[in-house]
């Protein structure tokens, strides 16, 4: 029995031994007996870049159209299949012809009479065989025969419904042997696909910035180069250009709506889809860069932590730009060669002091002296 109860104690004490060797060891115990941290410091970068803008947005066709009757009757055919790519011109539906085919000869009748009326009406009037009056109604009943001939032949045409735009074609929202009326149901939508837009909202100082870069001229802000990513994505493939900025700014949000316009050639961007977009900057400058693992939050404010010649760290409010090249843009809050945390900056305090240790911003691999 006290063998068992020796080993029990010496094991307590073994353990106690682990757990304080352990806790002196480490990085944060370290700092609260009085030693220096490790962490992983870099020199803040300075490039001649172009910083692009990244905003958020939503894909939308050029053209979108609801095809809907002109006239009234029965759905006979309809030509198109769901989703298919139609171009301008290609027929979608046919309304049963029939009853307008029969008015388009009635309005022919009609008109070819009231026509040769109106000759042998003109041809009498210089001999006075006619009263004024009579010829003045033969002209008349001429005239609206046709016009309605005219509308007899317009109507017969709308029994073939054309697509008035390319792109795609949405379902059939009725089948063959349905009535319609003029104007209504929805038969069905086109939605152009080849250019597409992209509408984004761009903050107030941004829209100043490009528009003081392009001389105060709005039309030059058309120029300005696009990328797009979908969402998910994270390399942006697709690439155009401004189509316009909006004529007023939204005073509520502080923004202005820009249009980016991207060509579609394989139609894999479809209306709607939400989209990642950098706006180029506003030509190369030289620009402060660090890596985002240096950046901590607190509350709504971004800080690094900057060590100074005695080893200490100061936390520093910085104001943040955009990413480029793998780097974050800082707009204000450091200087050129500053040093500044990058790993490790869960362990340090304010006015604590490190051990640094230097790497690389752009790679945070350690500088080899």
């Amino acid at each position: 029995m006290k063998k068992i109860i020796l080993i029990v104690v010496i094991a307590v004490i073994l353990y106690a031994g682990y757990r304080y060797f352990h806790s002196t060891s480490s990085p944060d115990a370290a700092m609260q007996m009085g030693g220096a941290a490790p962490v992983s410091v870099a020199k803040v970068v300075a490039k001649n870049v172009n910083e692009w803008q990244e905003f958020s947005g939503r894909l939308e066709a050029i053209d979108r159209v609801e095809i809907r009757p002109r006239i009234s009757g029965t759905i006979d055919e309809i030509l198109f299949t769901e989703g298919q790519m139609v171009k301008k011109g290609d027929p979608l539906f046919v309304i049963d012809p029939k009853p307008y085919q029969a008015a388009l000869l009635a309005a022919k009748a009609t008109a070819d009479y009231s026509s040769s009326e109106f000759e042998r009406a003109r041809q009498l009037l210089p001999q006075r065989a006619i009263a004024k009056r009579e010829f003045d109604e033969k002209h008349n009943s001429a005239a609206v025969a046709i016009a309605a001939l005219t509308k007899a032949q317009l109507d017969l045409s709308y029994t073939r419904i054309l697509a008035p735009v390319s792109g795609r074609v949405s379902r059939a929202e009725l089948t063959v042997g349905n009535l319609v009326n003029v104007g209504s149901p929805l038969l069905t939508t086109i939605v152009s696909l080849d250019p597409i837009y992209a509408t984004f909202e761009v903050d107030e100082q941004n829209y100043v910035r490009y528009l003081h870069a392009n001389g105060e001229d709005p039309n030059k802000l058309a120029n300005i180069p696009v990328k797009l990513a979908l969402s998910g994505d994270t390399d942006f493939t697709y690439t155009g250009h401004v189509k316009s900025f909006d004529n007023e700014i939204n005073t509520k949000a502080g923004t202005v709506r820009v249009r980016a316009e991207f060509p579609n050639k394989t139609g894999a961007l479809i209306p709607g889809l939400y989209a990642k977009l950098l706006l180029s900057g506003t030509g190369k400058q030289n620009l402060l860069l660090i890596n985002e693992r240096a950046i901590t939050t607190d509350q709504d404010k971004k800080k690094v932590y900057v060590v100074g010649a005695d080893n200490k760290v100061q936390s520093r409010e910085i104001k943040l730009g955009a990413v480029v090249d793998g780097l974050r843009v800082v707009r204000e809050g450091l200087k050129e060669n500053e040093e500044i945390v990058v790993n490790g900056v869960q362990r340090v305090r304010p006015d604590a002091a490190v051990t640094p240790q230097p790497v690389s911003m752009e790679t945070l691999e350690a500088i080899k002296n």
